[in-house]
């Protein structure tokens, strides 16, 4: 059966099918590296750079010439404004309609034009997508003349988590169009994980040359250095990972994530940007105290890539983001298989080895040496946001924030607030003026000892300000505190002074919301005293 692949990225969708033995016709895509990397690894195949809703959009002879019937058409249009972690779900949604709208036009012009031989289609995204799709689509809503009606969420249209179809990865996604349902071949007890595919590739620093055994691919083997992108280390610097774990493990009222990853578990979803400074970063272990981001390679395979698939990419960003926009093959592979069921179709027995085109230049990062990243100076009109560090009790917290300074005219504000929950409903924010008398009289002195302590380590609010946008390296030879290390050390002296059960206490106060944890009381008298103390001292 001949496909057609729209959006066809670096290659992931139409790889199932190939491994599948289906014939794949026509490919599509806007991106420069996708393209080269679908050519690279799938010769032969008529792949072109263009705008699919250019293509959608074609008078009829035009349409015909350029795009071939086929009897199944794949696209899985780009997600980014559906995904809730751009902007908190919040981003932009009118570019992703118009793509996924010109991809149902294609569809449609194909599925309901004379003599048709389209029986199959499918569209992937994110789950969010789902509510961006209209239950049906007539003609005119796509432009097109006509009185039918598409209807993607039909038949077998439904959430789907790639893990289940062999991939190492727990990477959900919404698949609808007209399609048999695939099999899972894996369930919750035997899904593979992050550990079982470091350990199929081994060390990235390896010098030997024995066989790699593919995870994914039993019967693919390949000699180490034969296997690319792999072969390097991109290690951490240490702000890096206190602000990754910071995000992963103290992000307000979101999930705990594990530091470093749990390889115990299928990796988590592969972003497609691998950053190392962000609540997504996906961070490996290596040696004592230090982290590193996985390889290239290393995320193909949590994608379920076999070994022999390339990227043709010119730094490790853009292969690193070929390689997390892509549908997982193992998954592409299992809707291609409940096709070939349905039309009982033979598929191959073993892994079909690709034969790259030899003609197209390959950047292979094997012996690449990475510099650990330098910490850079923030803008001096950063701004800030952070509770005391590991410190919520009953759904309070107490931040620190500059975010009513003017920062046009760069004069800056630093405030201590009560924080209660997350969302529209339920959030609230609290600013007493507190007394120390409303804090047990047994803890006075040490409060005012410890203020007299940290006084010193601060200066005025710009002066404040200043200090958080220094690199630590410059703060290093200063007197002076930043916001971090202020919340932390307000932080270490709450553990000192009080046990965890006297953290959680009761205390009524005079003001909104009248009662609070000791823990949440005293740490907002601390950080509110320090504040006045920056604003009296200008």
């Amino acid at each position: 059966m001949r496909v057609a692949d729209f959006f066809c990225g670096g290659g992931g969708f139409s790889e199932g099918f190939r491994q599948a033995g289906f014939e794949i016709v026509f490919a599509v895509d806007k991106w420069g590296p996708a393209v080269k990397t679908y050519k690279g690894n799938k010769p032969g195949v008529n792949v072109i750079q263009d705008d699919v809703i250019r293509i959608s959009e074609l008078p009829d002879d035009e349409f015909e010439a350029l795009v071939p019937d086929s009897e199944v058409i794949i696209g899985s249009p780009p997600c980014q404004s559906f995904s809730h972690s751009n902007k908190s779900g919040n981003a932009d949604k009118s570019i992703g309609i118009q793509l996924i709208e010109a991809y149902l036009r294609i569809i449609a012009r194909k599925k309901f034009k004379q003599k048709s031989v389209l029986k199959y289609w499918i569209l992937e995204n994110v789950p969010a997508v789902k509510q961006y799709i209209k239950e049906e689509y007539s003609a005119a809503d796509l432009g097109l003349e006509g009185d039918f009606v598409l209807r993607p969420h039909d038949g077998a249209s439904g959430k789907y988590n790639a893990k289940y179809f062999g991939a190492p990865t727990n990477r959900e996604r919404y698949l609808c169009g007209e399609f048999p349902e695939p099999i899972r071949v894996k369930n919750d007890n035997n899904v593979t994980t992050l550990k079982q595919v470091l350990d199929s590739l081994g060390n990235p620093l390896r010098t030997d040359n024995n066989l790699i055994t593919d995870i994914n691919y039993p019967d693919l083997k390949l000699e180490a250095q034969q296997v690319t992108d792999q072969h390097y280390i991109y290690e951490l610097a240490e702000f890096e990972c206190k602000t990754a774990k910071r995000l992963k493990q103290d992000k307000g009222y979101m999930g705990k994530m594990s530091f470093p990853e749990n390889l115990n578990k299928p990796a988590r979803t592969v972003m497609a940007t691998m950053t190392a400074s962000a609540r997504e970063a996906m961070i490996l272990g290596y040696g004592e105290n230090s982290y590193r981001l996985p390889t290239v390679r290393e995320a193909a395979c949590m994608m379920s890539f076999p070994i022999d698939y390339w990227f043709y990419g010119e730094s490790k960003g853009i292969k690193h983001t070929l390689v997390g926009n892509a549908v997982p093959p193992k998954m592409s592979y299992a809707l291609a298989k409940a096709i070939a069921k349905a039309e009982q179709i033979p598929i191959p027995n073993h892994y079909p080895q690709i034969k790259h085109d030899k003609d197209i230049g390959f950047v292979d990062l094997n012996g690449r040496k990475f510099a650990v990243r330098a910490e850079k100076p923030r803008r001096d009109v950063a701004k800030f946001k952070y509770h005391i560090p590991y410190l919520i009790i009953d759904a309070y917290r107490v931040e620190l924030t500059n975010y009513h300074s003017d920062f046009t005219q760069k004069i800056f504000k630093w405030d201590a607030e009560i924080h209660y929950s997350q969302g529209k409903e339920k959030a609230k924010k609290y600013t007493p003026a507190l007394k120390i008398k409303e804090i047990p009289e047994k803890y006075h002195e040490s409060i005012r000892d410890y203020l007299s302590r940290i006084k010193p380590t601060v200066t005025d609010m710009d002066s404040f300000q200043k200090v958080y946008c220094m690199t630590s390296e410059q703060r290093k030879p200063t007197p002076w505190e930043g916001p971090y290390e202020l919340l932390d050390s307000i932080r270490e002296y709450i553990d000192m002074l009080l046990t965890p059960k006297e953290q959680t206490e009761v205390v009524v106060i005079g003001e909104e919301p009248f009662s609070l944890p000791l823990a949440i009381v005293i740490g907002y008298y601390i950080l509110t005293a320090m504040v006045d103390f920056m604003g009296g001292s200008k």
